[in-house]
């Protein structure tokens, strides 16, 4: 149990620090500021950068298929085990499912943009939604009134 949990951190810190920024020109970190405040800091490699090898498009479908299903398998670990009743590894499994949630949820992070980009995007999207199902309404009101 011990030796899959310090192997699940060293995964961690090998795709968060290396892998990341070597495969898809990707990283993210927190920043603790002179006030102790905490600043997360998502950050993408420029496009145009050359200084840095190009990302090749089969390392980044390998980088985000390892990616996307490493969570996907701790949470199907979780459920088994969950639905087995073995309490004794819920623990190492919660961590793996935590760790690899983390990688995922930082590089989606790093490739939507800022935090400030992505509540645009929210609020674009929930307003496009809100305007259409409003002038969706007003049609069917009018149609009635005639």
């Amino acid at each position: 149990m011990v030796t899959i949990i310090l192997l699940l951190s060293c995964d961690f810190w090998a795709v968060k620090n290396v892998t990341g920024r070597l495969m898809v020109g990707l990283r993210w970190w927190n920043h603790i500021d002179e006030d102790g405040k905490s600043h997360w800091v998502f950050e993408s490699r420029k496009e145009s950068s050359q200084e840095n090898k190009t990302v090749s498009e089969a390392e980044s479908r390998i980088f985000w298929l390892g990616l996307i299903a490493c969570p996907v398998l701790w949470l199907i670990f979780a459920f088994s085990a969950l639905f087995s009743f073995r309490v004794k590894w819920l623990a190492v499994v919660i961590m793996g499912v935590v760790l690899q949630g983390a990688n995922l949820y930082g590089y989606i992070r790093c490739k939507a943009g800022s935090r400030k980009n992505l509540t645009s995007m929210a609020t674009s999207y929930f307003g496009k939604q809100f305007l259409r199902q409003f002038s969706t309404t007003t049609k069917d009101v009018k149609k009635q009134q005639l």
